[in-house]
């Protein structure tokens, strides 16, 4: 049973005790392919906004604890990626971009009769959301951009070891290749690993991840997570690393960045360079991981309001 907040509990508590309410529903994108979409208002009885989550590669609802809150007051569709979290894998395993993301998101905003929206994006989930802003800016409205930079993703990697772009990219790209090629080796190994929140606890203090505000509902992300056979994460991940820089000229939309000081996995150098790049964004940095959502999940919220405001 998938786990939710309680209303009051304390933060990084574990007294969650009741399945969030979420909706699924498989929608056909352009190629055929069946996408698994999701919305944290089944019943239609959030009054607020809505915003389309373009989440980060191969991750969970779970990851944004702030949208199962009682009173979260924002209405949120999203997706799984192709080949997770019961989304088909396309005929053409190499469908599996940046471009197709794109229109994969279409799909489910067409499906949930959705014209235009402010769109929230993390990790290479940014990626996904300003190539929709770009190739399609009339049905977006604004961008919360979380823990992740506008395309050339791989390239501001293990920022803090201050590497050049070049060298980043190549290590994490040769990183990539190797572990696509031992994945059906490591998949069960991976897929057996017990996820608690104590083992949360132990992640967090390891420097990859810090703590987290609900280690339950990071658990249960983190589980899901390693249900993807390691060999398609990474074949998914090369593909996406595909995806050249984006652009900004052509994005006009209220945009806020919220970059991590110990992002390993997407610099905050290179977020505020991209933010600076436009005229309509504003930089915020938190002295987080790449996990940002669960480790500051109120202030994110908090700046998705406000972002929703500028946007309205």
């Amino acid at each position: 049973m998938s786990p939710t907040l309680t209303p009051g509990s304390t933060p990084g508590a574990t007294d969650v005790t009741t399945p969030p309410r979420i909706g699924y529903v498989d929608v056909l994108s352009d190629d055929g392919t069946r996408i698994r979409a999701w919305t944290n208002d089944p019943d239609g009885t959030i009054e607020g906004p809505t915003v389309v989550l373009c989440n980060g590669l191969g991750t969970a609802p779970w990851v944004w604890p702030a949208f199962f809150e009682p009173g979260c007051g924002v209405r949120v569709v999203s997706w799984n990626h192709r080949g997770v979290g019961g989304s088909a894998r396309p005929d053409d395993p190499d469908r599996v971009g940046i471009d197709e993301f794109v229109e994969d998101g279409l799909s489910v905003m067409d499906h949930f009769g959705i014209e235009r929206a402010v769109l929230v994006g993390w990790s290479m989930g940014v990626n996904t959301a300003f190539e929709l802003a770009v190739s399609h800016p009339e049905r977006v409205s604004g961008i919360l951009a979380v823990a992740g930079v506008p395309g050339d993703t791989f390239a501001t990697m293990l920022a803090p070891l201050h590497l050049p772009r070049w060298a980043a990219r190549g290590a994490a790209v040769g990183l990539s290749h190797v572990l696509k090629r031992t994945g059906r080796l490591l998949s069960p190994v991976v897929a057996r690993v017990p996820v608690t929140p104590l083992t949360i606890g132990a992640l967090s203090h390891s420097g990859f991840m810090r703590p987290v505000r609900h280690p339950v509902l990071a658990a249960r992300a983190v589980e899901e997570f390693l249900a993807t056979p390691v060999e398609w994460y990474f074949h998914l991940a090369l593909r996406t690393s595909e995806h050249a820089r984006v652009s900004l000229s052509g994005v006009h939309v209220p945009t806020t960045f919220v970059a991590a000081s110990y992002d390993v996995l997407a610099g905050a150098r290179d977020m505020r360079r991209a933010a600076a790049r436009m005229a309509s964004a504003t930089y915020v940095e938190l002295r987080a991981s790449h996990f940002v959502p669960m480790e500051h999940p109120e202030t994110v919220h908090g700046l998705l309001l406000e972002l929703l405001a500028r946007a309205s």
